[in-house]
């Protein structure tokens, strides 16, 4: 019944939502323009990848190292 991809993938919509909205709050700015800032992103893609580990850490961490690094 429980599909391990379909709760890898479950886990990795929640993550991605909880970075998009700690950008939205913490750059004051809508939850669209935190989408595409997050979507066209590197580290967008290496989560979906699942690159090296990526999407088991932290959504603050990942949040602030794309902060840093990448706006």
């Amino acid at each position: 019944m429980n599909n391990p991809d379909n709760l890898d993938m479950i886990y990795k919509q929640n993550l991605e939502t909880d970075i998009i909205e700690y950008l939205a709050k913490t750059l004051s700015i809508d939850f669209r323009d935190a989408m595409e800032k997050y979507y066209s992103s590197k580290l967008a893609r290496q989560i979906e990848s699942g690159e090296n580990g990526i999407d088991n850490l932290d959504y603050k961490n990942l949040a602030e190292d794309l902060i840093e690094n990448e706006l």
